[in-house]
């Protein structure tokens, strides 16, 4: 497929843009298996079950939310297959809005199972989650902001750390604020020893995580985020993710957050 988009992008927008004409290559003839079903009263009639077994016809937005919403389905990696072409369009646009927070779309994917999927299908997945990584992480306002995407992405891959490495090899300007915002976000669960989003896996795994985003904000993100000229008010947070106990709580920049 030869994209009539204008070749002037940047690097990293054109890498997305290939990303999303292989999927729309490689997915194109999906359709949901011809016995899936769903509930008329919770999911949707009839008519709109038929036209996820029919392929490559563009669903209307409720439709689609509904679709990767829906945890029930018995085939779900063949209706996942069947809207991925337009999902992640939509996805990319900023157009999908998860209910309680961006790990439920990652948690689509991941009931999917697009890791066991045939080579060329789950690199084609790969690629695209890889590229609009990168093509977020040098966007100056991206349509989904940096650190909502990787919580999306850990969900999706079951991994943290070659998000977190890539993040370490972007060092331009747009990185280097969205690792600030993220690090705002963060801040208030990681003191109260929480991942700053609901993981799937078991609370052992979600605290694995915690650890881990912890020790990558104190080692790499402190560090860049004081050459930088981060607000110091920022920085004394970060820097209390490294004490524990009441030396955290009784230091005298603890921000007198209630959990």
């Amino acid at each position: 497929m030869t994209s009539s988009r204008p070749s002037a992008a940047p690097p990293a927008r054109r890498r997305l843009d290939a990303a999303l004409d292989n999927l729309a290559v490689t997915f194109r003839g999906m359709t949901a298996r011809p016995d899936e079903n769903n509930c008329e009263c919770h999911w949707g009639s009839a008519e709109d079950l038929a036209l996820l077994k029919v392929p490559d016809i563009e669903l209307d937005d409720d439709l689609l939310q509904r679709t990767w919403r829906a945890s029930d389905w018995s085939d779900h990696a063949a209706v996942l297959r069947r809207i991925l072409p337009q999902f992640a369009r939509y996805l990319v646009a900023g157009r999908v809005e998860p209910f309680l927070g961006p790990e439920e779309i990652g948690r689509s994917f991941d009931r999917g199972h697009w890791q066991q999927w045939p080579a060329e299908q789950g690199a084609a997945v790969r690629e695209f989650l890889h590229a609009w990584w990168t093509h977020t992480l040098t966007d100056p306002v991206p349509a989904v902001p940096a650190h909502e995407l990787l919580a999306l992405l850990v969900e999706a891959s079951g991994a943290l750390t070659p998000w977190l490495a890539h993040w370490e090899t972007q060092t331009g300007t747009p990185a280097t604020r969205h690792l600030a915002e993220a690090a705002t976000h963060w801040e208030y669960h990681l003191l109260g020893d929480e991942l700053p989003w609901d993981a799937w896996d078991s609370e052992d795994d979600g605290g694995e995580r915690r650890a881990e985003l912890t020790a990558w904000l104190l080692d790499h993100a402190r560090p860049r985020l004081i050459a930088h000229g981060a607000p110091d008010e920022l920085l004394h947070r970060i820097r209390l993710l490294g004490l524990t106990g009441p030396a955290r709580w009784e230091d005298p920049y603890w921000p007198n957050h209630r959990y």
